[in-house]
């Protein structure tokens, strides 16, 4: 078995569109983040199920495994759109690797949830669960799942009558 694959996770904020799979998925976010393409979501709805399917279970971790599905992804939108995908940078230290340091703009975004994101709560989160926080945590997205992305990682609201010394 190649060290490099890990299993599909499904966060369970994402449990109203896993079985169609008619939203892109974190995981497969993840994976096109870390093989620099933009999948757009009018790319993805023209996928089959089973396209769809490949993707969430193709790994992305190896660099050799990040070639191959960076090209699995472009040869699909092409097949379907007649170009290829848009390409992003791809951050050799993105934030989601650090677990040092909560980015400024996840820890904005948990405090207007009465929350905070200790560094010690954050260096246990895996990888994707601090990916997923960031991107919930951005100003261009509907933000609609970080709150319940934070209570399905353990990271509890304060409670309103609480102080800044608790």
């Amino acid at each position: 078995m190649n060290a490099c694959i890990e299993p599909p996770t499904f966060f369970q904020f994402e449990a109203d569109f896993v079985d169609s799979l008619r939203c892109i998925p974190m995981q497969v976010r993840f994976k096109l983040d870390t093989c620099g393409v933009k999948l757009k979501l009018t790319h993805w709805l023209q996928l089959s199920a089973t396209e769809r399917q490949r993707l969430v279970i193709a790994p992305c971790f190896c660099p050799e495994e990040i070639e191959q599905y960076q090209a699995i992804v472009q040869q699909l939108v092409v097949a379907h759109t007649g170009t290829a995908a848009d390409r992003l940078p791809i951050d050799a230290h993105p934030a989601w690797l650090d677990s040092e340091a909560v980015p400024l703009q996840t820890q904005e975004k948990a405090r207007s949830f009465n929350a905070d994101i200790r560094i010690e709560q954050w260096t246990q989160l895996t990888p994707l669960q601090r990916f997923a926080l960031i991107k919930l945590s951005r100003p261009s997205h509907e933000n609609q799942n970080f709150l319940p992305a934070l209570k399905e990682f353990g990271l509890a609201v304060r409670d309103s009558h609480s102080t800044a010394s608790d």
